[in-house]
């Protein structure tokens, strides 16, 4: 199955961004080779660029503090584990005082590093991060693994708690959704979004399904159009014209 997750607003898709960039730093920098880390590296300079604004700080803590309020109307709830409850609050206890330890703007600290900012403003020129043009990051490329791996370490962990709290808003708008199964036809589909303020779509086809939703919204209208996959000497976004079969979930925090 392969799903496609369609944001609503800018702050949701902030958030997706995120989790894509954090999870491609943290696999390559447990990767040995010098490449992979260059790539993780990339990846940290990336989420730097996003996590800049000043109020996201402010966001996942206001967000991660009305989950709280909404879990705690379930305490004493027969049809709900306490086990599982407990166990959401205190992630989400954990994760807010992790926010909260955090002064300054996310990756300050990163921020503050002359070395990694001189790498920063290279690697935005094409092939700008030769050996010729940085002999310092030509050198630490060519470190053992290990100490690039406690180099990246370090740098990710002043970062963390942004993935830490972004993970659980996810997670619980992810659940949100309950699943529909529906059918496109002629590659088409509208529904109206309803009474309830909707964050994301989440757009689940068979894997051998040879078709690709495009998704344009609005508070009126939901709508989705599958395409055929991209080819060589075809037409590129050629409107798939039978019936797709799909599962929608409609997430709403």
């Amino acid at each position: 199955m392969i799903t496609y997750e369609y944001p609503f607003s800018e702050r949701v898709r902030t958030l997706l961004r995120l989790e894509s960039l954090f999870g491609r730093a943290v696999y390559f920098s447990r990767l040995d080779g010098a490449a992979e880390n260059h790539v993780a590296l990339g990846g940290i300079f990336e989420i730097l660029d996003v996590v800049g604004r000043s109020d996201l700080k402010v966001d996942l803590f206001q967000e991660l503090e009305r989950q709280k309020q909404v879990l705690l109307g379930f305490c004493n709830n027969p049809g709900v584990s306490e086990t599982a409850l407990s166990g959401a609050l205190h992630e989400i206890e954990q994760a807010s005082a992790a926010l909260l330890g955090v002064t300054g703007k996310f990756g300050q600290h990163l921020r503050d590093n002359d070395w990694l900012m001189s790498i920063k403003s290279r690697a935005a020129i094409p092939g700008g991060l030769c050996e010729f043009d940085l002999p310092s990051y030509h050198y630490w490329l060519n470190q053992p693994a290990q100490n690039r791996h406690a180099d990246l370490e370090q740098w990710i962990s002043t970062i963390l708690p942004v993935r830490d709290a972004l993970s659980i808003i996810l997670r619980l708008l992810r659940t949100s959704g309950q699943a529909e199964h529906i059918c496109a036809v002629r590659g088409q589909y509208q529904r109206m979004p309803g009474s309830t303020t909707a964050q994301m779509a989440c757009i689940t086809l068979s894997s051998e399904e040879t078709a690709i939703p495009e998704v344009s919204a609005n508070r009126y209208a939901l709508n989705i159009r599958f395409v055929l996959p991209f080819e060589a000497n075809s037409r590129p976004h050629h409107i798939c014209e039978r019936n797709v079969a799909f599962d929608l979930a409609i997430c709403t925090l």
